[in-house]
């Protein structure tokens, strides 16, 4: 296999390699566990829907591969080749055993503090990189972030990602980020965003790492909001983020009053110390040039100070059986009734 095709492979996946079982599903396709011929190894096969392209190639699958050309880090998965055959079109991926939403939902798994502080210093250090890239994913959810048998976590997913301008505001697309999320600036109408879009959602990703549950969980972008303000109280004052009011959809949603309780008085902190609170705070700012970046994050003292130090949940995952990603803990819930 090599370790990268630009140009499309010959032949039909199925020549190559071999279905185990389907072990993710979207508007995208599907993905499938499969097994290449030659060498044995594991491979994620992710098929792309094709039905409705009218121009042929998809757009998304064509941002995935361009993204990924160009990105190497141990944070971010990892593409090997792309296949092409009649209606589809499939890129084979590194095999991850776990997402991070099937391994929260598992019962019987449970991580330690120092695990947590492992998974998260990795997950913002994929940001990191990616940011440093000039690449923007647009769609952090736990289903996106995935995890090894050995404890690595990876992002994937970048269907929805772009490389954008570091040194200007270019005006992008509003209609990425799942719902819950959605920072409030794209709630508010903004077109005019960098990496602070992804932030927001590290910030709600870092607490349902503590909290094994969604933390933001509206059924729409209006109702978004509404959770968003009784979750973590309503927007600051205008003279705290000036530049809200421009917001085009703001008018319509802005809040009734401008106090917001602290995070630490809320009910995270019985599953956060106040250092880990510090910085989900700082990651959840309302205001976007407030909001701290990766770095910024990864040099608070949750990460630099308080102990214990991070540990690599190898051994945990290792011993759990069977393969958790969204999918399947979907598919074990609808069994169980």
């Amino acid at each position: 296999m090599s370790s990268l095709a630009a140009q499309p492979a010959r032949g039909f996946p199925d020549e190559t390699y071999t279905r185990i079982n389907q072990v993710g599903e979207g508007t995208y396709g599907q993905v499938f566990k499969a097994r290449a011929e030659r060498s044995g190894a594991l491979v994620a096969l992710k098929k792309i829907r094709m039905e409705a392209e009218k121009d042929g190639f998809p757009v998304t699958a064509m941002r995935e591969i361009k993204l990924l050309q160009h990105l190497r880090h141990p944070n971010v998965v990892r593409l090997h080749e792309m296949m092409v055959s009649k209606g589809s079109i499939y890129l084979v991926f590194e095999y991850m055993e776990h997402d991070l939403n099937g391994v929260l939902q598992h019962p019987s798994i449970e991580f330690s503090a120092a695990h947590l502080k492992s998974l998260s210093r990795q997950f913002l250090r994929g940001l990191e990189y990616l940011h440093k890239k000039s690449v923007l994913h647009r769609d952090i959810k736990g289903s996106n972030i995935l995890l090894s048998n050995h404890g690595i976590l990876k992002l994937a997913d970048f269907g929805l990602a772009r490389f954008y301008a570091k040194r200007r505001a270019d005006d992008y697309t509003n209609r990425v980020v799942t719902v819950w999320y959605k920072p409030p600036e794209l709630l508010f109408g903004a077109t005019r965003y960098g990496p602070e879009i992804d932030m927001w959602g590290a910030g709600c990703i870092f607490l349902e790492l503590f909290t094994r549950r969604p933390v933001l969980p509206g059924n729409s972008e209006i109702h978004q909001v509404q959770v968003i303000y009784d979750t973590f109280g309503a927007l600051v004052p205008p003279s705290e983020w000036p530049e809200v009011e421009a917001l085009p959809w703001y008018d319509f949603v802005k809040p009734v009053t401008t106090y917001r309780p602290t995070l630490s008085a809320s009910m995270f902190a019985r599953w956060l110390s106040p250092a880990a609170l510090s910085v989900a705070w700082a990651l959840l700012a309302y205001n976007p040039a407030r909001r701290a970046t990766a770095s910024q994050a990864l040099s608070m003292p949750y990460f630099t100070h308080e102990l214990p130090k991070p540990e690599v949940p190898a051994g945990l995952l290792t011993a759990v059986e069977g393969e958790w990603h969204e999918f399947e803990s979907r598919r074990a819930r609808k069994a169980r009734g």
